[in-house]
């Protein structure tokens, strides 16, 4: 079968190709990516091509197919898997396979590692270390888009799993935010900062009595404060609250207040940004966790930490990236019964914008960016298909049923948008 992809050669040299993929063999699948979710990591690798830990050093010979947040369906199954699945199944994949003999050892993952699958593709051969180490995961929710934004969401979980709390008197670590505590998330309203937003608040096993959510940006926050509103934590019995930490004078003082001045318990880092590692530091509470969950493109990133307290007040720091099999089960279990990341989508676009969006991926605002790799199709801000419909029927399709969503894409407007399946669409 013939697959188009997006396939990396080297050094900011991204090509979409058509090519023919090899007959699977007993231990393969064959498959139908439907939608990719391009992220940061993609642009990094894509920047640092063959010295990048997961990209192969070969790829000048023997390209790699970029893409890790993807989702589609079954199309052809070996015989070594016929009993696990079957064709006409939907998927999403872990691509942190684990696996110590994959191209380049255990750091492989598909989307960076592999030949033949990737998630900005049209069709990909699933190899037999995804299923045997239990990372091909079915998804029985509605839609693609959701499983698609399932490993996003499983990093915020790991992150969330990973914090830790000490016992006094002993060494024994509880793992997990405190339930009941102070959880603060800084620089918090980009696209994996909401993610975390909205586990948080739909988490039903432990929750935190108050969440602050913090940016410099208003206008991101305004949107934030619509998606995940304060009236649905406190529902769930969580004080959610936005704070502009850029129009006061002394930001620590002014979050730790809203503690009645004990602190955060957990303290997560969104940005990787010095002050806001060292605000962090500042606002732990005894026992306080601070998780950097920002990854520095930087390898001498460095910032002030106050090591008094994490000798006398028990102050601790983790890092977090990515989340493991367990925790993408988990997201793919929430949205199965009804938790939707659509708040996260801000762009969508067809498989020939991927090269250009994932190259320039910081300098484009919004959150996630949803890629179809059977269309082509602008990359076009949701919030701009009103105005693109008034030249073009589609789009006045999409704005009209995404208005009927409060503005967010949807797996309406999804469905919607697959009739147009193999259609350029301007």
């Amino acid at each position: 079968m013939k697959t188009k992809a997006v396939r990396l050669y080297g050094r900011n040299d991204l090509r979409l190709e058509t090519f023919e993929l090899p007959a699977i063999r007993e231990n393969e699948i064959l498959a139908k990516v439907v939608c990719d979710s391009i992220c940061m990591s993609s642009y990094k690798a894509t920047h640092e091509a063959d010295t990048h830990k997961r990209v192969p050093r070969d790829i000048a010979r023997n390209p790699v197919i970029i893409g890790h947040e993807f989702a589609g369906e079954l199309i052809e199954v070996g015989s070594r898997w016929k009993d696990t699945f079957k064709a006409g199944d939907k998927f999403s994949i872990q691509p942190a396979l684990n696996d110590p003999n994959g191209p380049v050892g255990i750091l492989s993952a598909p989307g960076y590692s592999y030949p033949c699958i990737g998630g900005d593709a049209t069709h990909v051969v699933i190899p037999n270390e995804v299923m045997e180490n239990g990372c091909l995961l079915p998804y029985t929710g509605d839609g693609f888009y959701p499983a698609s934004l399932s490993e996003p969401l499983s990093c915020v979980i790991g992150a969330m799993h990973a914090n830790y709390h000490t016992t006094p008197g002993s060494y024994t670590h509880r793992m997990e935010i405190r339930d009941g505590g102070n959880m603060a998330i800084l620089a918090g309203v980009g696209p994996m900062g909401l993610a975390a937003v909205n586990y948080a608040i739909h988490r039903t096993d432990r929750k935190p009595q108050l969440l602050v959510v913090t940016d410099i940006d208003q206008s991101r926050l305004d949107r934030a404060r619509t998606l995940y509103t304060p009236e649905a934590a406190a529902a769930n019995g969580i004080r959610l609250q936005y704070v502009n930490t850029g129009i006061t004078d002394n930001p620590v003082e002014e979050l730790k207040a809203l503690t009645q001045g004990k602190g955060y318990d957990d303290v997560f880092v969104f940005a990787p940004v010095a002050a806001i590692v060292e605000q962090a530091d500042a606002l732990l509470a005894f026992d306080g966790c601070l998780n950097f969950f920002a990854g520095p493109s930087r390898a001498d990133f460095k910032a002030p930490f106050n090591f008094y307290n994490v000798h006398y007040a028990y102050t601790h720091v983790v890092g977090t990236s990515g989340g493991n099999t367990a925790d993408m089960k988990e997201a793919l279990a929430m949205m199965s019964r009804g938790l939707d990341p659509a708040g996260l989508v801000t762009h969508v676009g067809g498989i020939n914008t991927v090269i250009d969006t994932t190259m320039n991926l910081p300098s484009i605002p919004g959150g996630k960016k949803l890629i179809y790799t059977h269309i082509d199709m602008p990359l076009t801000p949701v919030a701009e298909f009103g105005l693109k419909g008034k030249d073009n029927p589609l789009y006045a399709g999409l704005h009209s049923i995404c208005e009927a969503h409060h503005g967010l894409w949807n797996v309406e407007a999804e469905t919607y948008l697959l009739s147009f399946s193999n259609s350029k669409i301007q």
